[in-house]
């Protein structure tokens, strides 16, 4: 399974916006050169946490974008699902019943694979594992001085 990394950008910057609540809303170029990211690229990576509720966006010259949901209730996998989508990782395409199984009996195949359904089991774990974990886990497993770090960071920037 892969994830793009628009779902590390993400996580990211929903812990800055959590760090920088109260000089919300933070500009998309200021998150930006919190991580040396690209503004535009960023942008178009926020903008589907923004339509899932995750984030809120402010626009005009002083607008920016702040947290729409305390960290408590956002997940890893709110995160994850916005910006990848939530189709399932392994889509089972039957090919057992091509070749060989072509002339095979239909009960045979009532039931799914044992490979589709240990995948679907993985997938269930590795789904229920990020929606386990809260923003706000993120943030009591952060080092203690990140938060002061980008605070700082932000009001060098001339927020």
């Amino acid at each position: 399974m892969f994830m793009g990394e628009g779902v590390e950008w993400g996580l990211h910057c929903c812990l800055a916006l959590a760090w920088l609540e109260e000089q919300a809303p933070v500009a998309t170029a200021q998150l930006a050169e919190i991580f040396e990211l690209p503004p535009a690229y960023l942008k178009k990576r926020l903008q589907p946490l923004v339509r899932a509720g995750i984030l809120a966006s402010t626009p005009g010259a002083r607008g920016g974008y702040r947290l729409a949901r305390t960290p408590e209730r956002i997940t890893l996998m709110d995160v994850v699902s916005a910006i990848e989508g939530s189709a399932e990782a392994f889509r089972c395409t039957e090919i057992r019943q091509r070749g060989a199984g072509a002339e095979t009996p239909a009960r045979e195949f009532e039931r799914p694979c044992g490979i589709a359904t240990a995948m679907r089991r993985a997938e269930l774990a590795w789904r229920r594992e990020l929606a386990a974990q809260t923003l706000a886990d993120l943030i009591a497993a952060s080092p203690a001085g990140a938060p002061r770090r980008v605070q700082r960071f932000h009001q060098r920037l001339g927020s």
